[in-house]
């Protein structure tokens, strides 16, 4: 039987050969800015972790996580960046607004990496409330914004 990890976030660094003339765009969430926040300072320590000059990462502020993928869309159109990580939180309401909001920014984040044929990474939390939120932005469960910023450099790094 496997064993569940309790934080996904411990990942080795590894060797990014293109780091130096890698360009990482990141589209953040305005809502729930507290842990938006966290989710970006994660993935730009990584970024820097594995090479990624600060100069080659522009971050774009949007209203909410569902206008993640136009703002991804807008970026890769207008700034030459390889990789695009969307960063958000969406969290359960009373209401079914959760799911609508949560699948059609899922859809569109994979539209918008199909479309392009480029990294469009999905670092959106899905929670039930504020405290798993908190404990999947440099809380017990790590940091998403760090696994987001893996994923794209993986992907990058596998470069078909």
């Amino acid at each position: 039987m496997t064993e569940k990890k309790k934080n996904l976030s411990e990942f080795k660094p590894f060797e990014f050969s293109s780091a130096k003339n890698t360009r990482i765009g990141i589209v953040v969430s305005e809502w729930n800015d507290r842990i938006t926040d966290s989710l970006l300072k994660g993935a730009e320590e990584s970024l820097h972790e594995h090479g990624i000059l600060a100069e080659n990462i522009l971050v774009k502020h949007v209203p909410g996580s569902f206008e993640l993928p136009l703002g991804a869309k807008w970026m890769l159109e207008k700034s030459n960046v390889d990789a695009v990580i969307c960063i958000g939180c969406i969290i359960q309401g009373e209401t079914r607004h959760f799911d609508f909001i949560a699948q059609a920014v899922a859809d569109g984040i994979m539209n918008v990496g199909l479309g392009f044929s480029k990294p469009v990474i999905f670092s959106v939390l899905t929670c039930n409330n504020m405290e798993q939120a908190e404990d999947r932005a440099g809380g017990k469960h790590g940091n998403k914004g760090v696994e987001g910023a893996v994923s794209a450099l993986k992907m990058l790094d596998i470069g078909f």
